[in-house]
């Protein structure tokens, strides 16, 4: 290469998203780009029709305010909002968890020092939450971690 002509008030990024999950990117949809100097909003302009390596490029048009430092060919990561939902209790997803399902969890009791498995049914997941349907209430702490090992017991003392 070169040269390369950039006009650094109109960048746009560029995400490589997993072919199998690109299923769900359309035109339109908003979008969150993180410069690492700060993060920008959005709009997925175009959705390339072919694969590479596993993963699809997808253009994003930024239409917020650049941060300072934002240049051509910066690493960046960004999040595409599928959907936005309203009023919904949600919790950081936890090991294992499946969307539109029901699993045994722990939640602790109180100020601890025990914790007991709790039925929860979730609903949709996203790349770190999941919805909660039933089961837990708002201000609930539950242990997101893989819980195999206590398998057979309703209730654990935490140490």
């Amino acid at each position: 290469m070169l040269a390369k002509v950039a006009r650094p008030d109109r960048l746009k990024a560029q995400l490589a998203i997993a072919e199998t999950l690109v299923k769900d990117v359309g035109l339109g949809m908003r979008a969150h780009i993180d410069t690492r100097n700060g993060v920008v909003d959005g709009e997925v302009v175009r959705v390339d029709p072919a694969a590479s390596k596993g993963t699809v490029t997808v253009d994003v048009a930024l239409t917020g305010p650049l941060p300072r430092g934002a240049r051509p060919d910066q690493n960046i990561a960004g999040t595409v909002e599928l959907e936005r939902l309203g009023d919904v209790l949600y919790v950081r997803k936890p090991a294992a968890v499946q969307p539109d399902s029901t699993m045994g969890i722990f939640r602790i009791d109180g100020e601890g020092p025990y914790a007991s498995r709790t039925n929860v049914q979730f609903g949709r997941v996203s790349a770190s939450t999941v919805e909660v349907v039933a089961g837990l209430s708002e201000g609930d702490r539950i242990i997101l971690s893989e819980m195999s090992k206590a398998d057979g017991s309703d209730r654990i003392k935490l140490e």
